[in-house]
């Protein structure tokens, strides 16, 4: 196994630490990106991915880790950012082999990155990482874990909409507004659930013909449309991207009907300035790394012994959060991904300025 660190990357300024990992026997190509210790240890999930190539694999390491610090920054743990990327198809690449090399290039930072599940991966893989590492969490209840983050992540989400929504229309409710939900994977069916309880309509698409079979048997009332273009269009009151990243772009802005955007996706923006883009059409957007940071909150809890009402408790505060971040962006004058910045990194700074007061 061959690991060697770069900070010196200019793609890489601001992060704290890269590190890239192969391992040939097992096929293992992996970066960990750190962009920040200053509340803590860094956490975030392992993305398993067929990227392009291996610059696109770094960028997506390096966005990622960098919205993880400000992602569990206005969340309140004492975590800071990071992420990890596994080059290649989940489906293909995936192994025992493979996955234990990858939890000992985890235990080789020492603990200054815990790791957990995102896109590629699950549950059971993260048990078997867990079996050369101790910094991992996502773990299944059997062994000891919290089992599916989505659970939690799905809950914040809605707890975000919520905010949104009495900002928006003077009620911290979606019952009878129409909701489009881009991605019915782990986090959007249970966040459909939750939009179905609280009397919304919701309206919904997915590339894959399963999740979208899966609606018409456990929802038969949802909408269903073709794709991601079409659900933009729809006559829709709320937008949940929660799929991939870059779901609002130069394209998607403009042609948006709906007054709200907050989903689950991981960086919702595909470039800087789409936040101006959607201000100036009167579009409320909720901070994606603010109100998706219900899995995340629900792993961290893991790792000192998880309880679930602690955690959804905790996770029911991304209301409050989401409601103080829409108000200061009232106050600055500025859009709410400007104001969720200014708080995260207020944070940071604050809480990581007393590592300068050395303990014995």
């Amino acid at each position: 196994m061959g690991v060697f660190a770069s900070t010196d990357d200019p793609g890489s300024a601001g992060h704290e630490q890269v590190v890239f990992c192969q391992d040939k026997q097992s096929g293992l190509k992996a970066i960990i990106g750190i962009y920040s210790t200053a509340l803590g240890p860094a956490l975030g999930g392992t993305r398993c991915y067929p990227y392009a190539s291996e610059e696109a694999a770094l960028a997506d390491v390096l966005d990622l880790s960098r919205g993880m610090a400000y992602k569990n920054a206005l969340a309140g743990l004492d975590h800071g950012g990071g992420k990890a990327v596994i080059w290649g198809d989940p489906d293909q690449v995936k192994s025992e082999a493979l996955l234990r090399a990858y939890g000992r290039f985890v235990q080789s930072l020492g603990g200054r990155y815990y790791t957990a599940c995102d896109v590629g991966t699950y549950v059971a893989d993260m048990d078997v990482v867990a079996r050369e590492t101790r910094y991992v969490t996502g773990r299944s209840v059997e062994h000891g874990g919290a089992g599916d983050s989505s659970v939690l992540t799905a809950w914040g989400v809605f707890q975000g909409m919520r905010a949104a929504a009495e900002h928006v229309w003077g009620s911290p409710t979606l019952r009878g507004r129409r909701v489009g939900v881009a991605g019915l994977g782990k986090v959007g069916k249970h966040l459909t659930g939750h939009l179905i309880d609280d009397g919304a309509e919701v309206v919904a698409t997915d590339v894959d013909p399963r999740a979208l079979e899966w609606a018409r048997v456990h929802h038969p009332g949802v909408t269903l449309v073709a794709d991601a273009a079409a659900l933009v269009a729809a006559d829709i009151d709320v937008y949940a991207p929660c799929a991939l990243g870059g779901a609002l772009d130069d394209d998607t802005v403009p042609a948006l009907r709906a007054k709200v955007v907050a989903g689950a996706a991981n960086n919702q923006l595909a470039h800087p300035g789409i936040e101006k883009l959607l201000a100036d059409r009167g579009v409320l957007y909720a901070p994606d790394y603010v109100v998706n940071a219900g899995g995340v909150i629900q792993v961290a809890d893991e790792i000192d012994g998880f309880n679930f009402e602690r955690a959804r408790l905790r996770a029911t505060r991304i209301y409050d959060t989401t409601r103080q971040i829409l108000r200061l962006a009232d106050d600055e004058g500025v859009p709410p991904a400007v104001a969720a910045d200014r708080l995260a990194e207020r944070r940071m700074a604050d809480v990581g300025r007393l590592r300068t007061i050395h303990l014995r």
